[in-house]
């Protein structure tokens, strides 16, 4: 079906900002006594919110102290807030894909497991040439990613039903919100998971989708696809299963 709307993850699907929250983490480590964390190793750690994100990076047996995990979250706020925007960029391609869905007049979110205010503050540094109907960080009342609840809120507030909705993100907790939420999951290869097989867990590996076409364009005469915003075609491999991501290689194309 034509999608009607699209809901963007922000952390390494729209922006790529993870020096800055590794070198804030980093920095709150060292404020405590406990090792860095290399930039790969950051990768694998964030996704699933910040009080995660904390208990992740702390050493064993770190991470099962609730003092010491609050004490390190209250850090982290701290550093982050001060260098979100010093090695932050969008990723290349995502301001065209921004303007081509704009001018095709289709209303696009952000829901972001990042704290509100951090969304918010990154959100208006970065993106605010364009228009977002909503934006999301986690919030006290609204469980986090991969509960659904965010993304049916952004849906309500949209007045379109979940069906008619693309959700972008680049892990496969943006693929499990997607699948509860009953929208339909792209998954991009550009973010922080370098494995692509990250974004295949909800799914199983029975088979992957495939599918390359430039976003935000029309597709080539003599194709199937009319689908939009993404003009994709959706072409079964195997026996691949019903819901299962499509995955985009770079910003503006998927494959």
């Amino acid at each position: 079906m034509p999608y009607r709307a699209v809901i963007f993850d922000l952390d390494g699907t729209l922006l790529d900002t993870i020096e800055d929250l590794c070198d804030a983490m980093n920095a709150a480590l060292a404020r405590l006594g406990h090792p860095p964390r290399t930039t790969g190793e950051c990768k694998g750690l964030v996704g699933d919110g910040l009080e995660t994100f904390v208990r992740r990076a702390l050493p064993p047996p770190w991470g099962e102290d609730e003092g010491e995990c609050r004490r390190l979250r209250d850090a982290m706020s701290g550093e982050y807030a001060a260098r979100s925007a010093l090695k932050t960029r969008p990723y290349d391609g995502i301001p065209e894909l921004l303007d081509a869905l704009a001018a095709r007049g289709l209303p696009f979110a952000i829901l972001s497991n990042k704290p509100h205010d951090s969304t918010l503050s990154v959100v208006g540094h970065f993106l605010s040439r364009w228009r977002f109907a909503v934006v999301f960080g986690a919030r006290a009342a609204v469980p986090v990613k991969p509960d659904p609840a965010g993304a049916l809120e952004i849906a309500a507030r949209l007045g379109l039903p979940p069906a008619g909705i693309a959700y972008v993100g680049d892990t496969n907790t943006d693929m499990r919100t997607a699948t509860a939420a009953g929208m339909f999951p792209v998954g991009v290869l550009w973010g922080f998971r370098t494995a692509a097989c990250s974004l295949w867990e909800c799914c199983g590996d029975s088979g992957r989708p495939a599918s390359s076409r430039k976003m935000g364009r029309r597709p080539s005469s003599g194709s199937r696809s009319s689908c939009s915003p993404f003009s994709i075609e959706r072409r079964r491999r195997g026996s691949g299963p019903r819901g299962a991501p499509l995955t985009a290689s770079r910003a503006g194309r998927l494959s």
